[in-house]
């Protein structure tokens, strides 16, 4: 997600939320409707029922983070008209955050801003570069385990894969074969070299094995052989892309293990249920 968007969606945000009297932060569930994209407030109201089952099995009280309130909105020709909303607190926010679809960019950036009780951008941007990373390292095992079975069906041998695979890296890294780039890296033997790789890198190995999977049914493929050339020629071209763009993927260096990002990452969540301001 691009700086700009993070700095413009952190104002926003940020414009909408309102305090108690007793200091307590909130947002109206109106407002977070439009900020997160959603047009219908029928359609939003799922996403608010889901969250209060979450809330709830957070050993949270419901009523201390969905406040049902009645309010006056203008209509138009002076007049106005009572309409129905919810008094949101950080945690609420979350919990409907968590619920909606991460694809949509004012879904991905609110999961992360009501995550961290910081207003700071750069706490903001950080945590949605680690939340990025995560989500492709979690695709890649996604395609990866697809293409692990499609092998299997198709040669009938569960070694075929790591086969594959590492020639696939071999394409990818200009040569240099896994064993080579964990050695380049740090990357301890017995972890997947994917762990340590930036996200950049993560989506490329993931784009070339969707686009494996995909010819290998396309293409009724079914030898080690075969789909061996076909992963190859795949990184090979995913490679030249990433040249085009003066990346070179086995210059890049490695990033924090992403084990201990997850762990992270999943700390501050737990705190947030465990820790969570309430509006009463």
């Amino acid at each position: 997600m691009k700086n700009e968007l993070v700095q413009s969606l952190t104002n926003n945000f940020e414009d909408h939320s309102q305090t108690t009297d007793n200091g307590i932060e909130f947002w109206f569930a109106r407002d977070i409707q439009h900020l997160l994209g959603y047009s219908e407030w029928r359609n939003f109201n799922k996403i608010i029922l889901k969250a209060k089952v979450s809330c709830e099995a957070s050993c949270n009280l419901i009523t201390d983070h969905f406040v049902d309130v009645n309010k006056m909105v203008p209509i138009g020709s002076g007049t106005n008209r009572e309409i129905e909303d919810i008094m949101l607190t950080r945690y609420a926010c979350y919990l409907v955050a968590q619920n909606g679809d991460p694809r949509k960019e004012e879904i991905a950036f609110a999961q992360n801003y009501f995550a961290i009780q910081t207003r700071k951008f750069e706490v903001i941007a950080k945590r949605i570069e680690d939340w990025e990373r995560l989500s492709a390292r979690q695709k890649l095992t996604l395609s990866e385990k697809e293409l692990s079975e499609l092998i299997f069906e198709k040669t009938g041998n569960d070694k075929n894969f790591g086969i594959i695979r590492s020639k696939g890296d071999q394409a990818l890294f200009g040569g240099k074969n896994t064993t080579q780039m964990k050695k380049k890296l740090g990357v301890p033997e017995n972890r997947p070299l994917a762990d340590f790789l930036p996200t950049i890198i993560i989506k490329a190995k993931d784009f070339a094995t969707e686009i494996t999977v995909y010819n290998t049914k396309e293409k009724g493929l079914n030898s080690e052989n075969s789909i061996s050339n076909e992963h190859i020629k795949n990184n090979k071209g995913v490679r030249k892309l990433l040249l085009d763009r003066d990346i070179i993927p086995e210059n890049v260096p490695a990033e924090e293990d992403v084990k201990k990002l997850e762990r992270r990452v999943n700390s501050e969540a737990n705190n947030l249920s465990k820790n969570p301001d309430k509006l009463n």
